[in-house]
């Protein structure tokens, strides 16, 4: 007899076995309000640091905690930024007292917990939303044509949870609007990550460099999108 289980089978995208990857799919999202930022280092920055605001916390399925944060053209858990060349995670922070920790903060913990539990329902729609948080940190989408001459910043408005554990940056089609302002759920808007011309996501202090053309965030802008 042939052997079907589950553990044997291989996610296409990822290379685990499904098994696996459906444990590692996030179920549950929480905003981060007050603040709270991921520690970062790369080769070139010796012993200095760099930090990002957190945009929210995420739970999955086999009830792991992590941060998370827009890192290149998607988003990503504060602990699985490890390349050494884009960047190393070195901890969470806390500027408000400065404080450095490793482990999510236990009030968010008992949010998703609870929460978790509360909503908990199973589904196998993998295209279903589970939920949608809004965008608190001024996350920016950048675009670019394939002749590589325009360059455009759109704001992100929210972060779309789908069944099959995805998270997308929702971005305004201002073609469909019907009423504003735009909220969380809008049938106006779409995942940056399925449009063609959709690059990377940059925090807002980043992209009010490249709208005010400061040299630098210019510079950093033109190496990415020439890069490979």
């Amino acid at each position: 007899m042939t052997d079907h289980s589950s553990s044997n089978v291989v996610d296409l995208f990822t290379g685990e076995p499904l098994e696996t990857s459906a444990n590692k799919r996030f179920i549950r999202l929480s905003p981060e309000l007050d603040g709270l930022e991921m520690l970062y280092s790369n080769n070139s920055s010796g012993s200095d640091l760099y930090s990002l605001k957190i945009l929210c916390w995420g739970l999955k399925a086999n009830g792991e905690i992590v941060g998370l944060v827009p890192w290149l053209n998607t988003i990503v858990a504060c602990p699985d930024i490890r390349d050494p060349l884009d960047g190393r995670f070195e901890g969470y922070y806390d500027p408000g007292i400065e404080e450095i920790f490793h482990e999510p903060p236990i009030h968010k913990i008992v949010e998703l917990e609870t929460a978790a539990e509360y909503f908990e329902y199973e589904n196998s729609k993998a295209e279903e939303v589970m939920q949608e948080v809004p965008d608190t940190i001024g996350t920016h989408a950048v675009f670019m044509d394939e002749q590589r001459e325009n360059l455009t910043l759109t704001e992100v408005v929210s972060w779309r949870l789908y069944a099959s554990g995805e998270i997308h940056g929702m971005l305004i089609d201002h073609d469909i609007v019907e009423t504003t302002p735009v909220l969380p759920g809008d049938l106006c808007l779409y995942p940056a990550q399925e449009a063609a011309d959709f690059r990377y996501f940059f925090q807002h202090n980043i992209a009010n460099k490249i709208k005010a053309e400061d040299p630098e965030a210019l510079a950093a802008i033109a190496a990415l999108v020439s890069s490979p």
